[in-house]
């Protein structure tokens, strides 16, 4: 074996590499048990802990240090079935952007062409802006688009000659901006939100935004913030030292209400009171640094005997000084005043300054009566975005000056015409310029001729972002807010000012939400069936092959601590569809091995030793196994592109198993066995049962092919009249819709649910399953599916309770019934697909479909450089799928168990198809190899022997697959149990039709091309 020394290193490295990926979950878990500890059941207390050690160092491996948050960022990243929560589709009305850009136009023509390009949207594969300008080309007779959109705003880029080409080119970039400046909006909201681990992402050329929030326990609320129009506004300020003497008045209110019993003392962590003696000091230095580079405000002040007390808590004796602290001085024990170590009192808009786990008991300290009091009438007090030290712990925050008559903004961001970064003329750090129109420009000199010296608060959704000072009236429009800033934080100061442009609000198009007692079943069932499969699978090989087999099992540990260490390293997120793959890849990792394992066989019945066997069995299987992984890696890659959520996740597991296969049972296993040579230990493939399995058989398959050409046709026939009769049972992926399912705390029927339902879910049609266990039920509607209305999902969970909640035996309240969040019962998830986004499924999985199957026959022509293989491979492969469609078609609403065709269905095809494929090619690897070992024998001949002397591999590996398979099925969860379930009868089907199907019709397509060939 060549390079042995620099495949150990490779195997040694990757190792190390993989451990070192997978400690951080180790790490992190074991921080969360001793919060879990700690807290005892109270769940903010929990919370409060880990804010409390975000910063801390928790993992010191002596050369690099990393604190939790760190670690948190490098686990392995469970998917919302894993752990509840909430997947959300939002789309941005473009519709909304080109009124706004028209300024909301009465033109009858504009307002039919904007309606009909959104009815066309529904069944169009279009954007919406190609639509619009089709439609007005047809309702106006070919008018011009520059009358309407030759609006003050966009008089630069549009003028009264602007051809309707030159129009469209200007609103797709207004859209564009639009969308992204939503993007930037939703990503801002959902940081403050205060989710572990969020995922945002934008779905290219489709104005779609993807959003995961896992472990989410309020989904309206989400939907609430999510589909908020952008409130960007301009505020006056106050002053610190306006105000500071009203906040340490409200300190002794505050103390005086909570000695006489009033209200509840706010008591914190240790780490509350450690915060503000070890850092907040520091913090106080950095934050003015930095406020005062960026021309936010100026030098922070406070009392000094106030200041020197709370300074003078020791970190070290926290949990005795924590009490007393809180006593004296409630207010200012979470909200730190802002001064220097002088304790001089000093200017700017930042009256404090609080750790996030404390900015809740600050909020409800200053909302009290007594307290409001005492502040003047017209504040408003507003938390600064972005944390201020390092850590990401420390927030500011900032007095707003409402003093317009009506309490708004004295400006908005609909003045704001553009806002761009760039570099300042003067030095290197950055700048932004903002320009307003004609009305902001005059209520912007005005606010500023106002406010010289002193600060304007940029707000966003009630936070602040920035708040520059003003050195002097500002006219014209024409603004410049410089600082000490990076690039990066200009960028993202232009799309907070941006973002208020135009209004284009992000309506939720597919919405999914997983209780967490869902996911922790689906956790509990995915492990239980991976590792029954795993075991399985050991016990197979080392039964079957003996020695050789627990060199295999050796390698598929290995293939396994790979998987996960590289899945890691990727960022790539475990979901139970992954799980999934996960076990099915231990199923296909073994064909590998078992592929080597026949051919070091045959070579030892031919006499050769046993070091030369081997040699030989991995020379000879290399071409088999290489094809064959490849075709099912181009399955695992058309499903990550056209897949979304938990299909994505089980294609990404797909793809590194099959690499990590590859490695482990090509170079692992060979690296062991060269090993066992060298130390001359017996090595043995077989025992006395499964010597000579299947060894010497001489079945002629060919001549049996007009037999299995009948059964096919029979298939095909069955398949096509139950489509016609009883068609498919679409999910919401597919039909548009929602889709609940609800735990009762006692055993219900189907026909009880649908009688409870029947006053609610009149005329239209809904449909009720049993889900799992008797007790859970599965229902879909349509009701209102395609109505954008803010409330509607609300309007249908209620419809829902009341008709539902008399079926429980336990009153619940409709928060307990929506969320199983502190109870087991209630809607434990749920699903909604509005019609666009059905409609752009149905259409990508068409095309997967179509595209796997392009590629893979493209590939098998190359590769066996005759197109008949191709055709009777892509043949096989569509009856595989079109058998598979049938059967589900005839059955749906027969089992026990989910059968509708959703994503999950065509994840379950594409894996079928890569899984046949790659059965057919080690059948045509290998009579490639007899017609080149035996060119004289007729082609006849040469299939019968190839498919008599792989029979044996084919039987084992579909074997092991359907073994692991059969343990997802009955112990994976309700969840995924179709799923599997096509997968089942794929794994049949594929090796069938490889042996009666693929290769049959492929020898017929070369015999009528080459009449010689009998």
């Amino acid at each position: 074996m060549q390079n042995k020394g620099a495949l150990k290193f490779l195997a040694i490295a990757l190792a190390v590499a993989c451990a070192y990926q997978l400690s951080f979950t180790f790490v992190t878990r074991h921080v969360e048990n001793k919060a879990a500890q700690y807290a005892a059941g109270d769940a903010v207390k929990e919370q409060n802990y880990l804010d409390s050690i975000k910063s801390q160092t928790v993992y010191n491996l002596g050369f690099i240090k990393f604190n939790y948050k760190q670690c948190k960022e490098k686990e392995i990243n469970l998917g919302l079935d894993l752990r509840g929560g909430m997947n959300v589709m939002l789309e941005i009305s473009i519709e909304d952007v080109i009124r706004a850009l028209s300024n909301d136009s009465k033109d009858p023509g504009f307002n039919q062409a904007l309606v009909q390009a959104r009815e066309e949207q529904k069944n169009s594969t279009k954007d919406y802006i190609t639509l619009f300008a089709e439609a007005y080309e047809k309702i106006s007779n070919g008018g011009r688009l520059s009358y309407i959109f030759n609006t003050p705003e966009l008089r630069e880029q549009i003028t009264p000659n602007s051809t309707n080409a030159e129009v469209i080119k200007v609103l797709r970039s207004s859209a564009e901006g639009a969308i992204e400046n939503s993007f930037n909006v939703l990503r801002n909201r959902i940081d403050k939100f205060g989710v572990t681990q969020p995922n945002i992402q934008r779905l290219e050329n489709s104005g779609r935004i993807l959003v995961e929030l896992p472990g989410v326990k309020e989904p309206e609320r989400v939907r609430k913030l999510l589909q908020g129009t952008a409130s960007l506004e301009f505020w006056a300020t106050y002053e610190n030292q306006e105000i500071y003497p009203a906040l340490v008045q409200a300190n002794d209110v505050i103390k005086e209400l909570q000695d006489a019993g009033e209200i509840v003392a706010e008591t914190g962590d240790a780490s509350t009171v450690a915060a503000a003696a070890d850092s907040l000091v520091a913090a106080t230095v950095a934050a003015d640094s930095t406020m005062l580079a960026n021309a936010d405000s100026a030098a922070a002040a406070g009392n000094s005997t106030l200041i020197s007390q709370l300074d003078s808590t020791d970190a070290s004796h926290v949990e005795t000084d924590e009490q007393a602290m809180i006593s004296k001085f409630p207010l200012f024990a979470k909200l730190r005043p802002v001064a220097d170590e002088q304790g001089q009192i000093g200017r700017g808009p930042v009256i404090g300054w609080a750790k996030s786990f404390d900015t809740a008991a600050v909020n409800r300290y200053m909302s009290l009566p007594q307290v409001k009091a005492l502040l003047p009438r017209d504040i408003k007090l507003m938390w600064g975005v972005k944390a201020i030290d390092p850590q990401e712990t420390t927030f500011a925050l900032y007095a707003i000056k409402a003093n317009t008559r009506d309490g708004k903004a004295p400006l908005d961001g609909g003045s704001v015409v553009e806002a761009r970064e760039g570099y300042a003329q003067h030095g290197s750090s950055a700048e932004v310029s903002m320009t307003m129109n004609a009305s902001g420009a005059r209520t912007w000199a005005r606010l500023t001729a106002d406010n010289v010296d002193r600060c304007i608060a940029i707000v966003l959704d009630g936070y602040v972002y920035s708040a520059p000072v003003v050195h002097g009236e500002i006219s014209g429009g024409q603004s410049s807010i410089s600082g000490q800033f990076t690039i990066n934080e200009a960028r993202d100061l232009a799309n907070v000012l941006k973002s208020g442009k135009l209004p284009a609000p992000a309506r939720i198009t597919q919405d999914t939400v997983v209780g967490p007692s869902l996911g922790q079943e689906s956790i509990n069932a995915g492990m239980m069936s991976f590792i029954l499969a795993f075991v399985l699978v050991l016990i197979y090989m080392i039964f079957y092959y003996n020695r050789a087999g627990w060199v295999a099992s050796v390698a598929l540990i290995c293939n396994l601590f790979f998987l996960f260490g590289v899945l890691v390293s990727f960022g790539a997120v475990l979901t139970l569809p992954g799980i999934a793959g996960i076990v099915l890849t231990m199923g296909m990792a073994v064909d590998a091995n078992v592929i080597i394992y026949e051919r070091i066989k045959e070579e030892l019945r031919m006499g050769k030793t046993l070091a030369m066997s081997v040699a030989e069995g991995y020379k000879n299987a290399m071409s088999a196994i290489i094809d064959g992984n490849v075709t099912t890696l181009i399955t695992g890659i058309v499903l990550f592109i056209f897949g979304t959520g938990p299909v994505q996740g089980f294609a990404t597991t797909l793809i590194i198993g099959i690499i990590t296969s590859l490695f482990t049972a090509i170079l692992i296993t060979r690296l062991i066995f060269v090993g066992m040579l060298n130390r001359e230990r017996k090595i043995t493939f077989s025992n006395k049962f499964t010597e000579n399995f299947l060894a010497n058989t001489k079945f002629n398959f060919i001549d049996k092919r007009k037999i299995t050409y009948v059964i096919s046709g029979i298939m095909l026939l069955i398949t096509l009249v139950s489509l016609g009769v009883r068609g498919m049972s679409y999910g919401v992926d597919f039909s548009g819709g929602r889709a609940f399912v609800v735990r009762f705390d006692q055993p219900v029927t189907a026909n009880e649910v649908r009688e409870a339902l029947g006053d609610v879910f009149t005329g239209t049609g809904y449909e009720v399953k049993q889900f799992g266990q008797d007790n859970q039920m599965r229902i879909v509607t349509q009701y209102k599916y395609d109505d954008e209305g803010d409330n509607v999902t609300a309007e249908i969970e209620d419809m829902l309770y009341k008709a539902l909640s008399p079926l429980m035996t336990a009153q619940l309240t409709e928060a307990e019934f929506l969320t199983t969040a502190q109870n087991p019962y209630g809607i434990i998830s749920s699903d909604k697909v509005g019609p666009s986004v059905a409609h752009d499924i149905k259409v990508d999985s068409v095309i997967a479909v179509l595209f796997s199957l392009v590629a893979i026959a493209l590939y098998i022509i190359i590769r066996f450089k005759r197109w008949q293989w191709g055709v009777g491979s892509v043949i096989s492969l569509t009856l595989d799928a079109l058998f598979t469609i049938g059967l589900f078609s005839l059955l749906h609403g027969l089992l026990p168990f989910n059968l509708e065709v959703d994503q999950s269905f065509i994840a379950a095809i594409l894996t079928i198809i890569g899984y046949s494929i790659n059965d057919k090619v080690v059948i045509f690897d290998r009579i490639r190899e007899y017609q080149t070992l035996y060119p004289k024998r007729n082609i006849k001949d040469n299939i019968n022997n190839a498919i008599n002397s792989t029979l044996t591999r084919t039987i084992n590996t579909s074997g092991t697959t359907l073994v692991v398979l059969l343990a997802i099925f009955l112990f994976g969860g309700e969840v995924i149990r179709g799923f599997v379930f096509a997968l089942l009868f794929g794994v049949l089907i594929s090796t069938y039709s490889t042996v009666f199907t693929a290769t049959p019709i492929a020898y017929d397509l070369i015999r009528r091309k080459e009449p010689a060939a009998k």
